[in-house]
């Protein structure tokens, strides 16, 4: 799941990880298991922001088989984006531009993918 959420931060949200002042860390993960997939099929992944807080975002990514309509798999993941020099949340929370990046992702409603 990192892999969809940092290439969208450094697509999106200006996120250069050797030069970036914030960095997020992960402080929650998890996965409910719905069906397999077999290797060698390919797969999709959706990635949406549930919320998003001054320093941190809870995303949500689902995972399909290429050409099914049903969810494989559903993960959360949780950043909190720190100064990366004191691994604390900076006062003013995550820089504008990686909040405006999020703020595309984001979805009003409470219900899962």
């Amino acid at each position: 799941f990192d892999s969809i959420i940092n290439a969208y931060l450094i697509q999106h949200c200006g996120l250069h990880p050797p030069s970036s002042q914030q960095v997020g860390l992960v402080v929650h993960s998890h996965c409910d298991f719905f069906g397999s997939v077999a290797f060698p099929t390919l797969v999709d992944l959706a990635l949406r922001v549930n919320k998003l807080g001054k320093s941190s975002v809870t995303y949500e990514i689902a995972v399909f088989e290429r050409g099914a309509e049903d969810v494989r798999a559903v993960g959360g993941f949780i950043h909190v984006f720190v100064n990366k020099d004191k691994n604390r949340p900076a006062a003013d929370g995550m820089t504008g531009e990686t909040r405006k990046g999020l703020e595309k992702l984001l979805v009003k409603e409470t219900s899962r993918l």
